[in-house]
C-alpha cells in the first residue's frame, strides 16, 4: 500500500509540542542524539589504532565494539517493563547523565580490560537512550510531521560523521585515543543542561493504577502481531548494517590503500550527504508513505553495500564515491522505518515498544559485529578476507526487512479501516 491515510485522530499527547516550538525540542534532540552516535561511531574508524595499540585481532576488536551493543540489548529489554512509567523528560535526563558519566570513564580506562567494561556501561544506558528519544518524537510530534522530525533528528548521525568523527579522529592521532571520550563527555554535559532547560514534561502517556507484571505485558506486547514485525524489521536493518559498518574502516586501509589520515574524510563526505538527505528522506517518508518510502530507500541501498564490501585498491576519489553513496542508502532507511514503527503503536504502549525494538536493534548489531569477526580473516599484510561474504548477507537481510515492513499497519491504518 504506497499511500498510507493520514489522521489526526491520535490522542492529544501525539502532538503535545506546538508546530512552532518543535524546533527547539529538535534541536535539543538532534544534540542527544548526536553525542550519542558519536560515543558509538567513534570506535569504528579508531579500529586500526585500537588493533595496533593493544594488540588485538578483528574478533577482539569486535567484542569491543559489541560489548557497547550486547548490554544495550539487555538494558533496553529491562527497560521495555518500566519506560512508560515515567515522565518521558525525566527518563532522558538520568539516562542521558548517566550515559555522559560512563562515556568519561571510557576516556579514563587504563587498558583493553577497563575500556571493554566501560563501554559495556555506556551501552546499558545509551541503548535505553535511543528509545527514549524516538518514544519524545512520537509522544510530542503529530504523525503528520513525524517522518520529517525522525529525519531531523537522524541529521544528529550525519552530524557525528561530519564533525564528530573526523574530529574525533584528530583528536585521537593528535592527543592519543582517549581524547575524543573526553570531548563528548563535555559536550553531554552542556546539551544535559539544554535539555533540562528545553524539553516539555511528557506524562500524558502514563496509566494509573497498579503496574502491569512483566509476562502479562509481554503477552499483550506481543500478542499484536503488528509489533513483532516491527521489532523484526528493527532487528533484520541492524544485523544488515552492523555486520558491514564496524569493519568498513580497517577493510579500506588494508584492502583499499586509504591511509589512516584520510579515513576522516569517509566520514566527512558520507555525513554531509546524509545531513541533506535524512531529512529529504523523512519528507518523503511523509508525502508518499512511510512502508513505501522505506522499501525504495532499502532496496536502493543493496547494490552500495554490495559494491563497498568487494572494493579493490582504488583513487580516493572514486573510493569516496562508493562509500557515500552507502552511507546515503544505509543510514537513509532507518528514518522511515523507524518512523513507521513509532507510527504502529498507541502512545500508552510506545515506550514499550520503541525500548523493546532498541534491545532488539542492539542484540543483533552485536550479534552481527560478534559474526562478522569471525567470518573476516586478517591477512599478514593487514588486509581483511571475506568480507563481500558479509555484504551478501546484509543485502539478504535488507530484503528481509522490506517484507516485514508490508506486514505492518500504522495507527492511522486501521483508524481508515474502521
Amino acid at each position: 500500500m504506497r499511500n498510507e491515510p493520514r489522521s489526526d485522530s491520535q490522542p492529544a499527547i501525539s502532538a503535545a509540542v506546538p508546530p512552532a516550538n518543535e524546533w527547539q525540542l529538535l534541536t535539543v534532540l538532534v544534540g542527544v542524539q548526536f553525542t550519542h552516535i558519536m560515543d558509538f561511531m567513534v570506535m569504528m574508524p579508531l579500529g586500526p589504532q585500537f588493533m595496533r595499540i593493544f594488540g588485538i585481532t578483528p574478533a577482539q576488536f569486535g567484542l569491543l565494539v559489541s560489548s557497547y551493543t550486547l548490554t544495550a540489548a539487555v538494558a533496553g529489554f529491562v527497560a521495555a517493563f518500566r519506560l512508560d512509567r515515567y515522565d518521558r523528560k525525566r527518563a532522558l535526563l538520568v539516562l542521558y547523565g548517566c550515559f555522559a558519566v560512563a562515556t568519561l570513564l571510557c576516556a579514563l580506562a587504563p587498558g583493553y580490560t577497563f575500556l571493554l567494561i566501560a563501554r559495556a556501561v555506556a551501552g546499558a544506558f545509551g541503548g535505553v537512550l535511543n528509545a527514549t528519544i524516538q518514544s519524545f518524537i512520537g509522544d510530542a510530534i503529530a504523525p503528520a510531521r513525524r517522518g520529517r522530525a525522525t529525519g531531523t533528528v537522524a541529521m544528529g548521525f550525519s552530524l557525528a560523521a561530519i564533525a564528530g568523527v573526523p574530529v574525533g579522529l584528530l583528536l585521537a592521532n593528535q592527543f592519543g585515543w582517549r581524547a575524543p571520550f573526553f570531548a563528548v563527555a563535555i559536550v553531554a554535559a552542556l546539551i544535559w543542561v539544554a535539555a533540562l532547560r528545553v524539553l516539555p514534561s511528557l506524562r500524558g502517556h502514563v496509566v494509573s493504577g497498579a503496574p502491569v507484571p512483566p509476562l502479562e505485558q509481554l503477552r499483550a506486547m506481543f500478542g499484536e502481531r503488528n509489533h513483532v514485525y516491527a521489532v523484526l524489521l528493527a532487528g533484520s536493518l541492524m544485523l544488515g548494517g552492523f555486520s558491514v559498518i564496524p569493519f568498513l574502516s580497517p577493510y579500506l586501509v588494508g584492502n583499499t590503500g586509504l591511509a589512516e589520515t584520510h579515513l576522516p574524510y569517509v566520514y566527512l563526505a558520507g555525513g554531509l550527504a546524509t545531513l541533506v538527505t535524512s531529512r529529504l528522506i523523512g519528507m518523503y517518508a511523509d508525502r508518499s508513505g512511510k512502508r513505501h518510502a522505506f522499501a525504495v530507500v532499502a532496496l536502493l541501498s543493496i547494490a552500495p553495500i554490495l559494491m563497498v564490501t568487494n572494493l579493490g585498491r582504488m583513487t580516493i576519489p572514486w573510493l569516496l564515491a562508493a562509500t557515500t553513496i552507502m552511507f546515503v542508502f544505509m543510514s537513509g532507511r532507518y528514518v522511515p522505518a523507524i518512523a513507521l514503527i513509532n507510527s504502529s503503536v498507541t502512545p500508552q504502549q510506545r515506550g514499550s515498544l520503541m525500548s523493546f525494538v532498541s534491545s532488539t536493534q542492539s542484540a543483533c548489531s552485536a550479534f552481527a559485529a560478534l559474526a562478522a569477526g569471525h567470518v573476516i580473516e586478517r591477512t599478514a599484510t593487514g588486509a581483511l578476507r571475506h568480507y563481500g561474504w558479509v555484504g551478501i548477507f546484509a543485502a539478504g537481510m535488507t530484503l528481509l526487512a522490506v517484507w516485514c515492513s508490508r506486514k505492518i499497519r500504522t495507527i492511522d491504518d486501521r483508524v481508515a479501516s474502521n
